[in-house]
């Protein structure tokens, strides 16, 4: 390394630390590791410095300082994401968001929050108890995900199918832009004139700068609902009754399938009462007026029944701190820990297909793990169609991670070609920039390439990510989704 690089690496972090003070600057590398990689753990680069802002106002200065310096940055929360979004791939600045932790505003009367990105999901739950309101994006993450970070991917969880994804929850954004200047898009206002700028920013990945605040919508509590365990001897009759669930003009809260490998996992873990020698369950949630409470829930257990399936509990809830209400919910969005009893890593991929092709992407996927000889769980957001098949592995034997990778865009090549998609909430990230030119056409990619240059033109912030650059823009890899007619 020549001594200018070196000079400028110091100047950087003696910068960096002048703008945020030592104890908000990580340097050595023992310190870096835990920040080399997110939930994707295949692919791992050490960013050179990891910085810790405490304020809009940090944000820009350290921007700032990027772009003088020609350095690349990285924004990150608290790293949960599953496509490597966050990973440092050229090294340089990672920005990490978690110290700005603040819940600036709640406003019952006009339902809406002020966050920083920071804030964990979970908290503003926890905050909004006893008003009445609530959030509603509820990724399964949410006890450690940020919503700077749901941002960024446009989050969704489990009550995504009635309630909607974080986008029909943003009203507005604080950003600091990749040359430092802070903008705002939308307001406190729900329907401001105008592009819709906030819809393109959420969901952007961080390529288009740096979250510093949101302001979310507020969701008036159901007065009361009913979660259903239903059991099934296969996949096949889970799936079947969700397809039919929807087709008989029912909207559940929530409609979520495990399949045996996962069901045993949690099982172990939580000891919920979740059968383990049943072939799929599925959690059935529905909620609203409490007068029409039993009448949806009978209609459910009829179509459960209709496909061979039966309901082994019934939970009635009013408040969502009922015991077992608490419990159903705790094993569900803890199923990615409990993952741990079963290998020591894993893949969890994000495809989306229509839900009459549940049934056949769930056949599909365990033919590609018995082919590659890979163990594949389980558990996702079935209501709309969202997929989340888990690929067991040890990322330390080099055979195993090939063929968790093949089998993983095995499995994303079929969502393409069932008419779905690659993610659903998830991202790009670096993981299925590849995916791209199957869905989109040359055109649709420039289109995209050219926004993204307008927002962060010199391509310094969080580079590398979501879209293909170069040839692979202009070469069509696949039929794509989006072909011109």
């Amino acid at each position: 390394m020549s001594t200018a690089v070196v000079n400028a690496a110091v100047r950087l972090v003696d910068e960096l630390t002048a703008i945020v003070g030592v104890e908000n600057v990580l340097t050595e590398r023992d310190e870096k590791l835990v920040y080399e990689c997110d939930g994707y753990v295949i692919e791992k680069n050490l960013p050179d410095v990891v910085v810790f802002p405490t304020s809009t106002a940090d944000v820009v200065a350290i921007v700032k300082l990027c772009g003088r310096m020609g350095v690349p940055f990285v924004p990150r929360g608290a790293g949960t994401s599953l496509a490597g979004g966050t990973l440092a791939v050229g090294g340089g600045v990672m920005i990490c968001l978690t110290r700005m932790k603040r819940i600036v505003e709640i406003n019952i009367r006009d339902r809406y929050a002020v966050v920083e990105p920071g804030v964990v999901n979970v908290w503003l739950t926890r905050a909004l108890a006893g008003t009445g309101f609530h959030y509603a994006p509820d990724p399964s993450s949410q006890t450690a995900c940020t919503i700077g970070g749901n941002v960024a991917t446009n989050s969704g969880g489990p009550h995504t199918l009635k309630y909607g994804v974080t986008v029909n929850h943003v009203r507005g954004v604080e950003m600091v832009m990749p040359d430092g200047a802070v903008i705002e898009t939308g307001g406190l206002c729900e329907d401001d004139p105008g592009y819709d700028l906030t819809g393109l920013v959420v969901g952007n990945e961080g390529t288009f700068g740096i979250t510093t605040k949101v302001i979310v919508n507020l969701t008036r509590d159901p007065e009361g609902g009913r979660t259903l365990l239903a059991v099934f001897d296969s996949v096949d009759a889970a799936t079947e009754t969700v397809s039919g669930i929807i087709a008989a003009g029912i909207v559940p809260a929530a409609l979520e399938m495990l399949d045996q490998l996962m069901i045993q996992a949690i099982e172990a873990a939580f000891h919920f009462g979740f059968p383990v020698d049943a072939g799929a369950v599925l959690i059935i949630e529905v909620d609203g007026v409490d007068a029409g409470m039993e009448k949806d829930t009978a209609a459910v257990a009829e179509i459960v029944a209709s496909k061979g399936g039966s309901v082994r509990k019934s939970i009635a809830w009013y408040t969502r701190k009922e015991p077992e209400y608490v419990a159903i919910w705790k094993s569900r969005k803890s199923a990615f820990g409990a993952i741990g009893r079963l290998s020591p890593t894993f893949c969890t991929q994000d495809g989306v297909v229509p839900r009459t092709k549940l049934p056949h992407i769930l056949r599909f996927i365990n033919e590609v793990g018995r082919r590659h000889g890979i163990r594949v769980a389980n558990v996702f957001h079935a209501g709309d169609g969202n997929i989340h098949p888990i690929l067991l592995f040890d990322e330390r034997d080099a055979d195993q991670v090939k063929r968790v990778l093949l089998a993983s865009h095995e499995i994303l090549d079929e969502c393409i070609n069932v008419g779905g998609s690659v993610t659903g909430e998830h991202g790009i990230g670096v993981e299925k920039m590849e995916f791209m030119p199957k869905l989109f056409s040359p055109e649709d990619l420039a289109a995209m390439v050219a926004l993204r240059t307008t927002f962060n033109p010199t391509g310094l912030c969080s580079p590398s990510k979501m879209l293909p650059s170069g040839a692979a823009c202009l070469e069509r890899k696949g039929p794509g989704r989006h072909s011109p007619a």
